[in-house]
């Protein structure tokens, strides 16, 4: 969902066997988008291409591209790459990422060391864990003995000031006092 100029929804997941898993991320607009027009995409589970990858590494890719398979996210304006990777026991994976976007993983089972080198090997990170990466090109990954499934986001950078309100996010407080006096007066777009 882009949320641009403004967009009321109301989420109502379903539970499966008593069970409930999921994760948003929120992606800010630059500036010059964000009274642009709201949208939704619905994307089907079944839509979510899967590939595997180096030595049994399956990833699913939700946004960006691996090795030529792309998302089905699509249009975002931070150029997201949005990969969901689980790697077996003792397995490995290594995505590029794009010079200049920021990258991290969120380890949400098992274990695995994280951007690992040449050198030696990277950190540990053990669910429930945010792994946030330097900067580099590359993200490495290994499983240590038991299995690991983490997300794994990048993007270009916004470099804009950020102000926030409840579900507002822009560039100055200026703005958001703007939109609630919009939302007081019944003109929020």
């Amino acid at each position: 969902m882009t949320a641009g100029r403004g967009i009321m929804h109301e989420e109502m997941p379903q539970s499966h066997d008593g069970e409930m898993a999921g994760f948003q991320l929120w992606v800010n607009l630059p500036a010059n988008l964000k009274m642009t027009r709201p949208r939704y995409q619905e994307i089907a589970s079944s839509r979510i291409p899967e590939i595997t990858c180096g030595d049994g590494a399956r990833v699913r890719v939700i946004a960006g591209t691996v090795n030529g398979t792309s998302g089905a996210v699509t249009e975002i304006a931070a150029d997201p790459t949005y990969l969901d990777v689980s790697i077996p026991a003792d397995g490995s994976f290594s995505q590029p990422i794009e010079r200049g976007h920021s990258a991290f993983a969120y380890v949400f089972e098992g274990t695995g060391e994280f951007g690992i080198t040449a050198e030696g090997n990277g950190d540990t990170g053990s669910s429930p864990k945010l792994v946030v990466f330097d900067k580099g090109n590359c993200v490495e990954v290994r499983a240590t003995e038991q299995p690991v499934r983490f997300l794994l986001i990048s993007g270009r950078p916004l470099y804009e000031p950020i102000a926030r309100y409840g579900p507002f996010v822009m560039n100055t407080t200026e703005e958001i006092e703007q939109a609630l006096r919009d939302i007081r007066d019944g003109t929020f777009a």
